[in-house]
């Protein structure tokens, strides 16, 4: 699928979300040479996810303007990884432990896995509704969608089946708010949450980033209106 596909699909999505706009709305009166690189921002976060431990993301997302009025378009790059949690090591020991006894007959081993570390490289596109809140802030809401690129790493897994099911791309998707400062009219601060959602993996994501914008600003998000 085309980056135009997705920027479709996903302006569609935005707009069937969005308060007081129809539905019926035809995507070719969107506007695509409004897009163009306007700004990048560095990122830091936080993940509180079901299946890995809680730990830091680091990120860079890419400011591409508007397609539409108030639809702002930011594709990003994300990168985390984490030890599984004792809770999933111990149902993984148990099924590993019952396939060896299934297939020897013999009695149930102890199993031990040890560490085993979960690490997602994801790349996502954002749709974003923004609009201007009092005090020079800008806020914004919306949806995206990802794929992650997920590889999983242990001494006692290398080149066993357990690291080929942990080893998958994964088609995922998220929904997010955030408040967003412009310093200057070059320098932007912002923070978000996230819930994302991949397979049988979901967290919510905190995330906090400087942007520095190197295009032009759009009407409202100036610093000294």
């Amino acid at each position: 699928m085309g980056l135009r596909k997705w920027i479709e699909g996903l302006a569609l999505a935005v707009l069937i979300g969005r308060p007081g706009v129809a539905v019926s709305q035809e995507l070719a009166d969107l506007d695509y040479d409004n897009l163009s690189f306007r700004g990048v921002g560095i990122e830091w976060g936080k993940l509180y996810p079901t299946r890995v431990d809680r730990t830091e993301s680091y990120g860079i997302r890419i400011d591409l303007g508007y397609l539409g009025p108030g639809l702002r378009i930011v594709p990003g790059v994300t990168y985390w990884s984490s030890p599984l949690t004792t809770r999933e090591m111990v149902k993984l020991e148990e099924r590993v432990a019952t396939l060896v006894q299934s297939q020897t007959g013999g009695p149930r081993p102890a199993v031990d896995l040890g560490v085993i570390e979960w690490t997602d490289v994801s790349i996502s596109l954002d749709g974003q509704v923004v609009w201007e809140v009092p005090l020079d802030f800008l806020t914004f809401a919306g949806l995206g969608v990802a794929t992650h690129v997920l590889n999983g790493e242990g001494a006692s897994i290398s080149g066993t089946f357990i690291e080929d099911l942990l080893d998958s791309v994964t088609a995922g998707f998220n929904l997010h708010a955030g408040l967003e400062y412009p310093v200057t009219n070059w320098l932007r601060i912002y923070g978000l949450g996230r819930y994302e959602v991949l397979g049988d993996l979901q967290y919510f994501h905190t995330r906090f980033g400087v942007q520095v914008m190197i295009g032009d600003n759009a009407p409202g998000e100036e610093r000294d209106r």
